[in-house]
């Protein structure tokens, strides 16, 4: 096993960016489409990842009780 690869901040960083990309595109989608329904749906996912994100970055700053040790 490599070393980035058994770190696991190498991970939450790696996924931190995935879920950026995620939320951006969800974002952008929302301006192409004319339908509230869709646009609601997106902007839900959007927040939803973006406090999964959240956890992630917690996760690193240790910033929450649930990560410390």
């Amino acid at each position: 096993m490599s070393q980035t690869t058994g770190d696991p901040h190498y991970h939450t960083q790696r996924m931190q960016q995935r879920l950026q990309e995620l939320i951006d595109h969800l974002r952008s989608d929302i301006n192409q489409v004319d339908e509230p329904q869709f646009k609601a749906m997106f902007e839900t996912s959007a927040e939803v990842l973006t406090g999964l994100k959240t956890a992630f970055q917690h996760y690193e700053e240790k910033s929450e009780s649930a990560w410390r040790r």
